[in-house]
């Protein structure tokens, strides 16, 4: 895999709580340099990142009710509508956890649901649609729930299904990912974060299944 190749696989990713503005700018000029897919930023730098890059195909992307994923449905499609609104073009919500622990998945479909229409009724054209990405925040999961919560992800209406929020008690796990692959099939996308910080996390992931890897850490990966 060349590096242009890999480097589009990558959302350039800054979530910290205390990333400021001149950091935000540096990550979407690193992305641009580097042609990474995408940057992920809190949603309140959507709008900074959006003008940032109004000159590269770059794309913005954010994260939905991050990261616990414990807001009612009807905040997450508020927030969702708003960060397309301020210019993102994919969204990563985090499903809700304790639902899905508890084995409701008639609620963690509606609750993913309610994203995806928010986004899709909010896409600018059938040919550039908003990307929804499922945070299944895969180590507090089970392989059965893990199972269960891609199931919900596909029914939904959702573009991805993603491993991890980075900031709970583990990150993407070849397991998971290949686990996540073969229950999506081959066209839901698999997004793979949370501890890739090497060349070789990178193309463990890949060849496990990812086709995103969310990194804070992509100029280092390619």
């Amino acid at each position: 895999m060349t590096n242009n190749s890999s480097a589009s696989l990558i959302d350039h990713t800054l979530l910290k709580p205390d990333a400021r503005l001149g950091e935000i700018q540096k990550l979407c000029k690193e992305a641009d340099q580097y042609h990474f897919h995408s940057v992920c930023v809190n949603p309140c730098w959507v709008s900074a990142a959006s003008s940032s890059l109004a000159d590269s195909d770059v794309k913005v992307c954010t994260v939905i009710s991050f990261p616990f994923g414990a807001s009612p449905s009807r905040v997450k499609a508020f927030e969702t509508e708003q960060a397309i609104q301020d210019g993102a073009t994919e969204v990563d919500m985090v499903l809700n956890i304790g639902q899905a622990l508890d084995g409701n998945w008639d609620y963690v479909a509606k609750d993913i649901q309610a994203v995806a229409e928010a986004a899709h009724a909010h896409s600018d054209s059938a040919n550039n649609p908003i990307v929804v990405k499922v945070i299944l925040e895969t180590c507090l999961l089970d392989d059965d729930q893990i199972v269960h919560a891609c199931k919900a992800a596909v029914s939904a209406g959702a573009d991805f299904v993603k491993t991890s929020t980075g900031f709970s008690s583990g990150g993407a796990t070849v397991h998971d990912v290949a686990l996540m692959r073969e229950t999506v099939g081959p066209d839901l996308g698999v997004k793979a974060s949370g501890g890739i910080h090497t060349r070789e996390d990178f193309q463990a992931m890949v060849k496990a299944g990812a086709n995103r890897i969310g990194a804070s850490a992509g100029v280092d990966l390619i």
